[in-house]
């Protein structure tokens, strides 16, 4: 091995790995797909081994298992040498992978993304979507720069609490118990119950488990817009978070429900490697802020059924 492996190597392995593809992965680093491939078969070369498996998706081979979280910290690295000094300048600026539950991207981030973007004009955020158990292992990993946290314990420091999310009753609006200010769980046992399995399924059992009542879900869906859309079909009830709200078809209500029971959120970065400057600056700007109170999400202490979406 004559040369030594370079940036554009490992931020091009990094690419494909995490966007699946050549071709995607030249639109995110802005070059040509012919140049992406070049670039990695230039470090296979070096390396005497592939690093890619080339199907659909792209996939690492055991060789680039290995390499990759080196090729991720010299990437984040290389990143947050740029952003110090663009900060030292004056302003945030790059690119923060941003990783959150269904429910989060929908309720609470099209706000926090419109006022980071007016705050930060020249700092991109990208979101992920992904299931709670998912998201930690994201972060650690390098996949993702930041995400928000479900119940983390303990939170690791500097990361901000976002608030509480209360667990409400999902049902039709012309159901009997829609009207309530609140809805015992023990009352949810007439109709068959819809289990989504994105990972709220702990809070449910809490809640069943409190109030005394077995819990037998009927059915279990992975996607949130299905469940949503077998609740408005009658098929069942079902039980979600309150920042669901603004996934609701207008003739699904959401209602508080006893025992209460919550979520907390958290935003933060990884616990086990220095978070990019970009990443600090953006949670440094929401500490002291309870978010999920600030956009009007419904409150778990009353039936406000009526409440406007979050914004």
């Amino acid at each position: 091995m004559t040369q030594d492996v370079n940036l554009a190597q490992l931020r091009a392995l990094v690419a494909v790995t995490d966007t699946g593809g050549f071709g995607s992965a030249a639109a995110e680093l802005g070059v040509s797909q012919s140049a992406v491939s070049h670039t990695v078969a230039a470090l296979e070369r070096m390396l005497g081994a592939p690093v890619l498996h080339r199907g659909s998706p792209v996939r690492p081979t055991p060789l680039g298992e290995r390499i990759l979280p080196h090729a991720r910290t010299a990437v984040a690295s290389a990143a947050a040498v740029r952003s110090i000094a663009t900060h030292h300048h004056g302003g945030l600026t790059g690119t923060v992978r941003l990783a959150a539950p269904t429910t989060v991207c929908q309720g609470l981030l099209p706000g926090l993304l419109c006022d980071w973007r007016a705050e930060h004009p020249r700092l991109t955020v990208r979101v992920f979507e992904g299931e709670d158990d998912e998201l930690g292992v994201w972060l650690e990993a390098g996949t993702v720069d930041a995400a928000v946290l479900v119940d983390a314990d303990p939170p690791p420091p500097g990361a901000v609490a976002l608030g509480a999310d209360s667990m409400h009753a999902l049902l039709r609006r012309d159901h009997p118990l829609a009207g309530e200010a609140a809805v015992d769980v023990a009352d949810l046992t007439d109709d068959d119950f819809l289990l989504s399995e994105g990972g709220c399924e702990r809070h449910i059992r809490d809640a069943y488990r409190r109030a005394g009542v077995r819990f037998v879900p009927h059915h279990r869906i992975r996607d949130l817009n299905t469940l949503i859309g077998m609740v408005q079909a009658g098929v069942g009830v079902s039980v979600m978070p309150a920042l669901a709200q603004p996934m609701l078809p207008a003739d699904c209500v959401l209602v508080p429900i006893r025992p209460a029971v919550h979520r907390t959120l958290t935003l933060t970065g990884p616990a086990g490697r220095p978070w990019t400057p970009a990443v600090t600056g953006l949670l440094a700007s929401l500490h002291g802020t309870d978010v999920i109170g600030m956009i009007g999400v419904i409150s778990g202490a009353g039936g406000a059924r009526g409440a406007a979406a979050p914004r």
